[in-house]
């Protein structure tokens, strides 16, 4: 025990990779398994159900100009979400690079595109509640469908919106040196490096993915 409180108060690595991408990865495994539960339990759900199941193209449809596009809300909120991994990508690459601007203008455009995600969120939510739909029921069909898209949608979006908050401190971060100076603090641990941004990174593009998996079974399907 006392060997392993000297290895890692020493900061080592092993197999050569950074203690906080490791445990990084460890999270995003765990994580892994409770959105794939969530998932698989919603199709078992809406396979058992004797109830038709909402129309998710004539439930998430936006109205423009008089005439309704399904899945048009979603869509964007995919492209934008997709695209906030681009910028990620970037922001990684010019922290390597130790370029301090490029990196903090890519990460706070991140932090942008993630929040707009979350805001059209929270617009879709106000729309759905609006119609009356509810975690016991809805107007449409099968009652469980309130209540698995409050879970998984409301799930993933906590995620998003932890995201953001991190993308903004770590701009903070960036810009005031503390990675180039390798300062103590949130997010960084003992020493500050640019490593970190990878870190955050890997956790940006989870994110992502596993709304690609959201979107292809649950407003897809």
């Amino acid at each position: 025990m006392k060997g392993l409180v000297t290895d890692w108060s020493a900061d080592r690595r092993v197999f050569d990779v950074p203690w906080g991408k490791a445990m990084m990865w460890i999270f995003i495994l765990s994580d892994v398994f409770i959105f794939a539960c969530f998932l698989v339990g919603y199709m078992v759900l809406r396979m058992s159900t004797v109830e038709p199941w909402p129309d998710a193209s004539e439930v998430f449809a936006l109205t423009v100009g008089g005439q309704s596009i399904p899945l048009l809300l979603i869509a964007i909120m995919t492209f934008i979400l997709i695209s906030s991994s681009g910028t990620m990508a970037l922001a990684v690459k010019y922290g390597y690079e130790k370029d301090r601007r490029k990196t903090a203008v890519l990460l706070l455009l991140t932090a942008l595109l993630g929040a707009t995600f979350v805001g059209m969120q929270a617009f879709e939510w106000t729309v759905l509640i609006g119609e009356g739909v509810r975690p016991w029921g809805n107007p449409w069909g099968a009652a469980q469908f309130g209540a698995v898209f409050f879970l998984i949608t409301g799930f993933h979006g906590t995620h998003v919106t932890f995201g953001v908050i991190f993308l903004i401190i770590m701009t903070a971060k960036v810009l005031r040196g503390s990675l180039d100076d390798q300062r103590p603090g949130f997010l960084t641990g003992r020493k500050g490096r640019y490593e970190m941004v990878e870190t955050l990174g890997l956790y940006w593009h989870f994110v992502d993915l596993v709304w690609v998996f959201i979107f292809a079974f649950f407003y897809l399907w």
